[in-house]
């Protein structure tokens, strides 16, 4: 059986366009679309809190008039509801685990840049077992046919993340371009002798470059009919990213977590790539 594309749908504008998206991506992967509402109900002395069985119907409701509109528009889709009486982050991560990929809403950047994406979409990207797509309620039209990924470390280190991407050129009939960004290591700061040995052996960029090459190869070999463009730069990751993917069909950066006293984080990288990125942007968890 398939894994299905999983979308959750509040109501919000976010999570519509975020469901507009899935059911698009569904339909050119072949994949069935499962719409997530979850709700919490909590006894609070105030009058304006609905009964639980009230809110599991306006739940159910919205979930319905969702894949109406969705199916309307996109008449192969196949879809599925699912109204679950849970907390949100909690409900979303439990259908991711068993997803092809889960889909929510961002507003994107603005003036409280640490707060776009919530404390449950944090939440969500930061623990799920499977790539998860962030999209803004009012995306840029993508001007270019490309899907962006950066690429990080050896060939295991990026095989999910690299892998992520080619599948969903693949299925968009867009090029891949892979994005490896560097900076010079401290011990060639400051010390002038190993600068000149690196520089004998060809440079950094070289080495840069055929670490990239050598992660893409077993990508290039299983999707042939998928064009790459291969970008190595030195700079700042999130800034290289970033500029990289102005005009892309989609941003895809692997996550690795980090664990802190206030929670769980996803890095500095992914967290740019989530607030500023004007396309979908692809969080894929490493193995």
């Amino acid at each position: 059986m398939d894994r299905a594309i999983v979308v959750g749908v509040d109501g919000s504008e976010e999570s519509m366009a975020a469901a507009g998206w899935a059911a698009e991506e569904a339909v050119r992967r072949e994949l069935p679309l499962h719409l997530v509402n979850a709700w919490y109900w909590q006894p609070v002395d105030v009058p304006i809190v609905q009964p639980p069985d009230v809110q599991e119907q306006a739940g159910k409701d919205l979930l319905y008039l969702a894949e109406k509109d969705l199916n309307e528009r996109y008449p192969a889709l196949r879809s599925s509801v699912e109204p679950v009486r849970e907390t949100a982050a909690v409900a979303l991560l439990k259908a991711a685990d068993r997803a092809e990929m889960l889909v929510v809403g961002s507003r994107g950047h603005s003036a409280l840049a640490g707060y776009l994406i919530g404390s449950c979409g944090q939440r969500v990207i930061a623990n799920s077992t499977r790539p998860v797509v962030a999209v803004r309620a009012r995306a840029d039209e993508p001007a270019r046919q490309e899907v962006v990924v950066g690429q990080q470390g050896g060939v295991d280190d990026s095989r999910e993340v690299l892998q992520f991407a080619f599948e969903t050129a693949a299925a968009r009939g867009a090029a891949v371009r892979a994005v490896r960004v560097w900076s010079t290591p401290p011990v060639f700061v400051y010390s002038a002798g190993s600068m000149w040995l690196a520089e004998q052996a060809g440079g950094l960029e070289r080495h840069e470059k055929a670490a990239l090459e050598e992660a893409l190869a077993p990508m290039r070999e299983r999707f042939p009919e998928v064009p790459v463009i291969v970008q190595v730069e030195m700079g700042s990751p999130g800034q290289v990213l970033l500029e990289a993917a102005e005009g892309g069909q989609m941003l895809v950066v692997g996550r690795r977590t980090r664990r802190a006293p206030i929670g769980t984080r996803i890095g500095s990288v992914a967290h740019a790539c989530l607030h500023h990125a004007h396309c979908p942007v692809a969080v894929v968890p490493h193995s």
